[in-house]
């Protein structure tokens, strides 16, 4: 007996504290079935040799046993009598009677459109969702086919190209063009302006799980900020993305007069600037409504609407007005011979040309705006088409440091399209460093294209640096176009050389040879290695002549060859890219101009 009983002394607190450690196991796990489980803590074991202290034993699972059966009793009890309690609640809770009745039902629950769903992160970030972000998607893709590429663009629409918007979609004669956006090229087939179908992208949501990777375009959002330490943006509804790798390629915004923007919101609501497709449907809505408008401005854009619009004037009673501040159109990149051939080009479309106006001030009175020019000239219309230039769009310049070039405008980007480690920048929006011409900017297609696809590849590890010439291209409609490369500035010596054109000599023959409409797409992937001299006489340099049916124009500094047109000549263009390539002096332009068989029928 004092054996028993100092083993109770000894073991009644490490009972209680078993039963203490049950109540709380007992809660945590929730028992069911009043089942008790067998704990018996190892430091509570006896120690003592095998058959001896049996008794020790024997007392204690006796007492920690009752404590365990006690704790499991008054466990089953709570969790019994819980469970009683809820199912009363939820019996008395359903059996109240409903608010609807047969003559007042509940209101129908309104489905809510679930919200895309934006990845959290992105291997490959591209910010705008134009010609340069399509081009580098495609180009990662090629390089990394698992690759997860994520667009995001504050357009409502999937990647486009731009040029039909103020060339071939105006000489539709599908009265539904501004809902299909589709329209015959100068080779006569037909085409969308997007890049590609929906069904060639994957949604948002889908891009994190897509075992194949893929290209996501996440429309109608824009990026406000940049965290360039912590490899993330925050879109405009405050979701953020963090990324690993990150294109910028933001385009730019058309300029508008300050005299307009100070002309109140009367004038401003009858002004178009020119620059996406909402534009494209809404100009073209107006000038159908509408007795008379005006282009302000004579530079590719302008020039080419004046001509669109005054093929339209030649069908309907609209009055089409084209103002610039030059002497002719296009007069900042054309000898001023041939911008002054051009301008008479433009008025046998059916358009009043008004030259070296500089606009004063714009008033809306007696429902017609009035163009008040600097020499006292007023001019009448209903409605402005500002196409005065573009801005690169630098709004995120701020919050992620970069550098933006003073003399040229857009983020400043080595020759690799580089403006961070992991940054790159393509495009409108971008100034970079040219090998060959030093540091530019540049605001055409084929320059986005080619831009694009270098910063994917880059983005992909390839550290090529920027040494293609892009090429641009302008068509006052299907009979006269031009193409050029490098720097074309009317303020440069030039020298020109024409021939007599043929009946192939045009934009729409230039097209229906080669197959494809977006000139610049076929024209990057080709070189000239050792192009063939025509074997014909030398053309004779001509600027005094009244018909330029075809020629090359050569701008030069030092004596250099920096930039070249070729007026309806078409599928040279490799030829001209290695000329600027090579960067020699030309002692005889003739000879050169041979290069381009302007001479041959």
């Amino acid at each position: 007996m004092l054996k028993c009983r100092t083993a109770w002394k000894k073991l009644a607190p490490l009972a209680r504290a078993s039963s203490t450690v049950c109540r709380q196991n007992v809660r945590r796990t929730g028992l069911t079935n009043g089942r008790i489980p067998a704990l018996v803590p190892a430091a509570h074991m006896s120690t003592g040799p095998a058959g001896g202290g049996g008794g020790e034993n024997r007392l204690y699972f006796a007492l920690v046993g009752a404590a365990f059966v006690a704790t499991g009793i008054y466990a089953y009890r709570t969790v019994k009598g819980d469970k009683q309690r809820y199912q009363e609640r939820i019996d008395e809770i359903s059996s109240r009677p409903s608010k609807a009745t047969e003559s007042d039902p509940e209101p129908p629950v309104e489905a809510v459109p679930a919200l895309p769903k934006v990845p959290s992160h992105t291997p490959y970030l591209l910010i705008g969702g134009g010609t340069a972000s399509f081009a580098a998607a495609r180009s990662i893709r090629a390089r990394d086919p698992n690759a997860k590429v994520l667009i995001v663009t504050d357009e409502p629409d999937l990647p486009y190209m731009r040029p039909p918007l103020s060339k071939e979609l105006w000489f539709s004669d599908d009265p539904s063009v501004t809902d299909t956006l589709r329209f015959k090229q100068w080779n006569g087939k037909e085409r969308s302006i997007y890049f590609q179908p929906a069904s060639f992208y994957i949604s948002p949501e889908e891009l994190d799980s897509a075992e194949n990777g893929g290209v996501a375009v996440l429309t109608g959002k824009k990026v406000v900020h940049m965290d360039v330490r912590g490899n993330k943006v925050k879109l405009d509804d405050e979701t953020e993305i963090s990324y690993d790798k990150c294109l910028i390629a933001t385009g730019g915004v058309p300029r508008n007069l300050q005299v307009i923007e100070r002309a109140g919101d009367e004038v401003m609501k009858r002004t178009t600037l020119f620059r996406k497709i909402e534009d494209f449907k809404a100009l073209d809505k107006v000038s159908r409504n509408i007795q008379s408008v005006t282009i302000i401005g004579g530079g590719f854009l302008g020039s080419e609407l004046a001509c669109a619009l005054g093929r339209r004037s030649n069908e309907s009673d609209l009055e089409v007005i084209q103002m610039f501040p030059e002497k002719g159109n296009m007069g900042k990149v054309l000898p001023e011979y041939l911008s002054n051939w051009t301008t008479a080009k433009v008025k046998r479309e059916g358009v009043k040309v008004i030259a070296e106006a500089l606009v004063k001030s714009v008033t809306c009175k007696d429902d017609k705006l009035e163009i008040q020019l600097k020499d006292g000239r007023l001019v009448k219309t209903d409605h402005i088409v500002a196409a005065v230039g573009l801005e690169p769009n630098v709004d995120l310049a701020k919050s992620a440091g970069l550098e933006v070039d003073s003399d040229f405008g857009g983020y400043r980007v080595n020759a690799e399209l580089q403006a961070r480690s992991n940054i790159w920048v393509a495009g409108d929006a971008a100034c970079f460093y040219d090998i060959r011409l030093g540091r530019r900017r540049v605001e055409h297609h084929d320059h986005a294209v080619v831009s694009g696809r270098l910063a994917g590849e880059n983005m992909t590890g390839a550290n090529k640096p920027y040494w293609h010439q892009s090429m641009f291209w302008s068509d006052l409609g299907p009979d006269v176009g031009y193409e050029a490369i490098g720097i074309v500035d009317s303020s440069l010596p030039t020298v020109g050389v024409f021939a007599k054109a043929t009946a192939k000599d045009t934009p729409k023959a230039a097209t229906e040879e080669s197959g494809t409409g977006i000139r610049s797409e076929s024209e990057t992937e080709d070189t000239a290695v050792s192009p063939v001299a025509s074997s014909l006489p030398a053309p004779v340099v001509q600027q005094n002549k009244d018909d330029y049916g075809k020629g090359v124009i050569f701008y030069l500094r030092d004596k250099v060859v920096v930039g070249i047109i070729l007026w309806n000549v078409f599928n040279r263009m490799p030829i001209a890219r290695k000329i600027i390539k090579d960067g020699e002096e030309h002692a005889d332009l003739n000879e050169v101009a041979k290069l381009f068989n302007i001479h041959e029928d």
